[in-house]
């Protein structure tokens, strides 16, 4: 134990002394091609498959795909489906005005975010399906609710109580992603998890359409429809969830033959997350202690203003630029697809150069210039040159895959993904704020606001990788001068599995 506090008080700072290697080595070993032998480099070489666990990790995404797609993907679809409303006659049913609009848009977050707390508690101590089937229902109930809201207080309750229970939704996917699947997959996972992010938006706008159509059924309105059909599928994914989703690395789910379940041990020492239900507070203290935690978190706040900004005001901006409803509607479809294609793009960079932060830098430029056409395009249909380019969720997926590659001890990482979504969600409550109804049709000050956090997020990316390499090449030396001692099996005398990235001095960070 003398030793990792050493290295503590050494990471806190800052006394690294030079490594011995010169720039071509360094680099060589921060890409992963080292020819060191040393295992503790392990997490950032290429992983080769045996046919065995290629075999098994077709079983594994075939049962855990499906949910992981279909629950986000109707996450997202639910929560936009106001983005839609707002040209389906929402305002017109219920009275609203245009900064009353903002605020359902907001509200829905706040629910969200006061829902963290005690969903971290639930994390541990239920099964996952069972709890993340539940709020399914709930949340899906609520939504088939809300077309009997006649006025923006009515409005405002429902969107506070979807977002209270869709809370669980992304804490749940991203803790079973981390469990069940190996430190090289997970950035493909994320990645899929934004894709279907971005599905939303773009077949959004073919339901959206088909929603249209249904106006005057029954004496209803489209978007009345709109959230009856929407709430009841979700209830019924949420039903099919409880009962079915593989909630743990051995499911009975997956029918694991022996030889199997030893790769799965194996894995499971990869991803370095041990199941438990022991909160233990020296984790979340650790993390307060990191100043990358903090990159992150106001990383993801940044972000997710923009992110607020389109996901409500999408069709909204669009209908600024001179098109019909309708069109508005169908005109989301191009910018969903275009998402995806960017969220691919990022999960490309990030296995061919073995990058995170980089490329999350990277795609931070590709949104202030989403911001910048927006602002200085004249308005009109070339504004959607803005519109396609303006998706945060390349970088949310590269955020997500650092907190699953380098943060491990299950309530640090629980901790971590638990306050990344406070961060997401103050962002996407102040983001729809920041549209000043005045400043329509340009919202200048609000493109302005995203602009700078796009820019700021960027830096922040960098500086978060810095520590990265830091912290490797600390951990290097001390192989290299046989100074490096084995993960501890006890601490206190206790025994000890659950370690996190701090504790294990073998355990090397992907940047």
């Amino acid at each position: 134990m003398k030793v990792e506090t050493t290295m503590d008080d050494q990471l806190e700072e800052g006394h690294y002394k030079k490594s011995p290697l010169d720039h071509k080595d360094e680099k060589k070993r921060d890409s992963g091609s080292s020819d060191d032998s040393n295992a503790s480099d392990n997490s950032n070489k290429k992983f080769i498959y045996t046919p065995e666990e290629k075999k098994l990790l077709r079983k594994i995404n075939f049962a855990t795909i499906p949910f992981i797609f279909s629950i986000v993907f109707l996450q997202y679809l639910d929560k936009v489906a106001l983005n839609f409303s707002a040209v389906m006659g929402l305002f017109e049913d219920t009275g609203i005005n245009g900064a009353e609009f903002s605020w359902l848009g907001s509200i829905f977050y706040l629910g969200y975010l006061i829902f963290q707390i005690p969903n971290q508690y639930f994390l541990q101590w239920f099964p996952m399906s069972k709890y993340l089937g539940t709020c399914l229902v709930l949340w899906g109930a609520v939504l088939g609710c809300t077309p009997l809201a006649k006025n923006f207080t009515q409005l405002l309750v429902l969107r506070f109580l979807q977002g209270f229970f869709e809370a669980s939704a992304y804490p749940c996917i991203q803790l079973l992603i981390s469990t069940i699947y190996r430190r090289t997959e997970q950035v493909t996972l994320f990645g899929i998890l934004m894709c279907s992010n971005n599905l939303g938006i773009a077949i959004g706008g073919l339901v959206g359409f088909g929603f249209w159509n249904l106006n005057g059924l029954y004496g209803l309105s489209s978007w009345k429809w709109c959230m009856i059909i929407l709430g009841c599928t979700t209830a019924g994914i949420g039903i099919i969830t409880f009962f079915f989703l593989p909630d743990k690395a051995k499911s009975k789910w997956y029918q694991l033959t022996p030889n199997e379940i030893a790769i799965v041990e194996d894995r499971m020492k990869d991803n370095k997350v041990v199941q438990n239900k022991v909160i233990k507070l020296k984790h979340i203290w650790e993390a307060l202690k990191e100043i990358r935690f903090y990159c992150y978190i106001i990383i993801c706040f940044l972000l997710h203003l923009v992110n607020g900004c389109t996901s409500i005001f999408s069709t909204t901006i669009i209908k600024n630029m001179g098109f019909t409803n309708i069109q508005s509607i169908l005109l989301n479809i191009p910018s969903g697809f275009s998402a995806m294609c960017l969220v691919l793009l990022a999960v490309y960079l990030s296995h061919r150069f073995n990058e995170n932060n980089y490329v999350g830098a990277f795609m931070c430029i590709i949104t202030f210039i989403a911001m910048l056409l927006l602002t200085v395009l004249p308005i009109g249909g070339g504004m959607l040159a803005g519109i396609l380019l303006a998706t945060t969720n390349p970088g949310s997926a590269i955020v997500l895959s650092v907190i699953g590659n380098n943060v491990s001890g299950y309530t640090k990482k629980v901790f971590y993904n638990g306050v990344y979504l406070v961060a997401y969600c103050l962002g996407n409550f102040t983001g729809p704020l920041m549209m000043i109804p005045d400043q329509a049709p340009r919202y200048i000050g609000g493109m302005v606001g995203f602009m700078v956090a796009s820019a700021f997020s960027g830096v922040l990316f960098l500086f978060a990788r810095w520590t990265f390499v830091r912290d490797n090449r600390y951990r290097q030396q001390l192989h290299e001068q046989n100074k490096l001692p084995p993960p501890p099996s006890t601490i206190n005398g206790e025994s000890v599995v659950d370690l996190t990235d701090r504790e294990d001095l073998t355990f090397m960070y992907r940047p």
